[in-house]
């Protein structure tokens, strides 16, 4: 299905709501209806028709039309952010006593839901090295019921070999969850290569002007409608009608952004290589990264972030020239409009500084939607 298609008209009929361009905002939490008849079938059957805004919104509705082709999905679902979204995904493939495989750096709240929440219910979960697929096949025990995938993760870039692992989770009856924030769909396919649920937070790229939230799931109709039936309805996490729009809003120029973001970020990345402050740069699509190969084979850009090992030894000098900044922001995310920045160090007690541990020494940058020259005159002040 075309892009342009998806993004401009899939899931609009403009002549219900007077031809507008921009769709409304169905800010309803109810809906009626004419006859008992019409109310019943709703009771038996709430994701076939409007009923309750927990449940179906025509906002909302729209807005999963659009993502479900993008990922080349049956259906998908959109929750209220992406943490949200990888729970419901989770928690709908797991019982009691299960075992997870994980890849060892997924992202913060994705790692508290299996240490502190699933524990209480007795599910375990091992954290392997996802580069290599033998670590999968050596982790998988004759419980294990889900491998979760982020690729590339969001401070390492590190990669999993999508396809391989699907096969191999095929084979076991393994579902398979992968975080696709990095790439969005645009520029990775996860459900392509056989994996089971794609999830990605839509309060990035598809939003894509830091104002709102958003999580989404894709995948099968049989899936998507168990997770439905499950936990999107009982937690109540689903996105809401304006939330919705905003989404909409920022879908309409994805491809642009991200096309200009990814052209910036090659500049950005060029440059860093060569500052007499940086010791490396970690970037998917330099060929001196060591899954380079399988980042080109998997994905068709590498947009947005840069993670670099500086050469400055105290937090002094981190801390100073982070606080000098003038065009880049400190804040966590990424995705929006403007440009930022986070010190590793930031993330850990001041007295714990070790200069000989470069990651105490690491820097990640996200690239907006600013002039590269406009960029590199602030971080020539490193």
């Amino acid at each position: 299905m075309d892009i342009s298609y998806i993004i401009n008209q899939l899931g609009e009929d403009r002549h219900e709501y007077f031809n507008a361009i921009a769709p409304p905002i169905m800010q309803t939490s109810n809906f009626a209806f004419d006859t008992v008849t019409d109310m019943r079938k709703a009771f038996e059957d709430e994701m076939s028709t409007y009923l309750y805004s927990r449940g179906l919104n025509p906002t909302v509705d729209i807005l999963r039309k659009k993502l479900a082709a993008l990922d080349g999905a049956e259906d998908c679902l959109v929750f209220n952010n992406g943490a949200a979204a990888t729970y419901a995904a989770v928690m709908a493939n797991v019982k009691s006593g299960d075992h997870i495989v994980s890849v060892e750096h997924p992202y913060s709240w994705t790692r508290h839901l299996f240490d502190q929440i699933l524990t209480r219910f007795g599910i375990t979960t091992t954290y392997i090295d996802g580069r290599d697929i033998r670590n999968f096949e050596r982790a998988i025990l004759p419980h294990t019921s889900l491998i979760y995938l982020e690729s590339p993760t969001s401070w390492y870039f590190e990669l999993q070999d999508i396809e391989a692992v699907a096969e191999l989770a095929r084979a076991e009856g393994i579902i398979t969850v992968i975080d696709n924030s990095y790439c969005t769909p645009l520029y990775q396919r996860p459900l392509d290569m056989g994996i089971d649920i794609a999830m990605q937070t839509a309060t990035k790229y598809i939003g894509g002007h830091s104002d709102t939230l958003g999580g989404v799931l894709s995948g099968t109709a049989e899936m998507m409608r168990k997770i439905f039936l499950s936990e999107y309805m009982c937690i109540g996490s689903g996105i809401q009608p304006f939330n919705a729009w905003l989404l909409l809003r920022g879908l309409r120029t994805l491809p642009a952004r991200l096309e200009r973001i990814s052209r910036t970020t090659r500049t950005i990345y060029e440059y860093l290589k060569e500052h007499p402050k940086v010791e490396s740069v970690i970037y998917p699509f330099d060929p001196e990264f060591d899954q380079y190969e399988l980042a080109k084979k998997q994905m068709k850009e590498a947009p947005g972030l840069i993670s670099v090992y500086t050469t400055l030894e105290t937090p002094g000098e981190i801390e100073q020239f982070c606080d000098n900044l003038k065009h880049f922001k400190m804040a966590v995310s990424w995705g929006g409009h403007e440009s930022l920045i986070i010190p590793k160090l930031a993330t850990m007690k001041a007295e714990d500084f070790d200069p000989s541990n470069k990651d105490h020494r690491m820097l990640r940058i996200y690239v907006g939607l600013e002039e590269a020259e406009y960029l590199i005159e602030d971080l020539d002040k490193m």
